[in-house]
């Protein structure tokens, strides 16, 4: 009972001079997200995030067999959803990751993937507070089971292939400017293929058809 207390007491002194540490930094150097989280606020972080998950998520593996066809399905769903803060690759170097606090994780560190299937669905389907992930499921069989499968995929990012993130890069979403941009150049080759002799595309001085 005296060992207990004490462990609740170390943890209440711990959270109790982090708090100090966090007031005593944003008095000097405000709010700022482009700060680098300290390495209490990282330890802090994580025992939080540890115990926001349900306790009976933690410990539960993936329910959804591994199956090439689920990983296709979570590649793309990943590619649509989920790229562009973490990327294709999974290691958040895009053009918002670096500026979430904290910052996107690289998801194919141990940080990430010595993390259990429970913890990991449970971070995909109900989000983390003030970090910028949002919770992506509606309680729904098909979102659950969207969230399992996207778990496999997160397990299959150390290991991806150049062939896969070129998949994925079709499938991102496009700003206005690409779609513009798509469209513009679907018209030039249409009025191109119009214009050549039976409709044959022509070869260039280069010999390639255009």
């Amino acid at each position: 009972m005296r060992r207990g207390a004490k462990i609740v007491g170390g943890v209440l002194l711990l959270g109790v001079v982090g708090a100090m540490i966090l007031v005593l930094q944003t008095l000097r150097y405000g709010l700022g997200a482009q700060d680098e989280p300290t390495r209490i606020e990282h330890v802090l972080a994580r025992a939080m995030r540890h115990y926001a998950v349900p306790a009976k998520l933690r410990g539960r593996t993936n329910p959804v067999p591994s199956t090439p066809e689920v990983l296709t399905e979570a590649r793309a769903h990943f590619a649509d959803h989920c790229a562009t803060c973490h990327g294709n690759d999974g290691k958040g170097r895009t053009a918002m990751g670096p500026n979430f606090y904290p910052k996107v994780p690289d998801m194919t560190l141990p940080e990430t993937q010595s993390l259990s299937d429970g913890e990991l669905f449970a971070t995909i389907e109900n989000g983390i507070r003030l970090t910028g992930m949002p919770g992506w499921g509606n309680g729904t069989v098909e979102s659950a089971r969207a969230s399992w499968a996207l778990v496999h995929f997160i397990r299959r990012l150390p290991r991806i292939s150049p062939e896969e993130i070129a998949e994925m890069e079709g499938l991102n979403p496009k700003s206005p400017a690409e779609f513009e941009a798509a469209r513009e150049e679907g018209e030039f080759l249409a009025g191109s293929e119009r214009g050549a002799p039976n409709g044959q595309p022509q070869a260039g001085p280069d010999g390639h058809r255009h």
